[in-house]
């Protein structure tokens, strides 16, 4: 292999998928910390009803895309957020960053219980998709 072909190679691995914001949401159905793939209409029909309840889920073109999935959990107040920050390809399959803001402890934040999502959607691959939070 040509050193010219060894260093595309290497870029195309590496750069990033472009990200579509499906759904950010402050109060998700789903209480635990969970990452989430779905490359199905099934998977993302299941994933979505958790998510979301009887809301009208959003329309996805599963032929192409995939749907990568952050949820945080149930949070004691305002002011917390997920955000689905970047992909890399690793192989045939993603690593995915994501970050968690908490509310400053001198913020003031509502005392209500919040369980902050982030829901994208990326082109499809078939490899492993692996789940990491920015600053690790």
């Amino acid at each position: 292999m040509s050193l010219f072909a060894l260093v595309l190679a290497t870029l195309l691995q590496s750069s990033p998928a472009p990200l579509e914001t499906v759904a950010h949401d402050a109060m998700s159905g789903i209480q635990e910390p969970r990452q989430a793939v779905a490359r199905a209409a099934e998977e993302w029909a299941t994933l979505w009803r958790a998510h979301a309840g009887d809301r009208p889920s959003p329309r996805v073109d599963f032929s192409t895309t995939m749907v990568l999935a952050v949820f945080l959990g149930s949070r004691p107040s305002s002011g917390y957020s997920v955000e689905v920050v970047s992909t890399r390809a690793v192989g045939n399959g993603l690593v995915v960053t994501w970050s968690e803001r908490r509310p400053a402890p001198d913020m003031m934040s509502a005392q209500v219980l919040t369980s902050p999502a982030h829901i994208v959607a990326v082109p499809k691959v078939a490899g492993v998709i692996r789940f990491e939070k920015a600053g690790r």
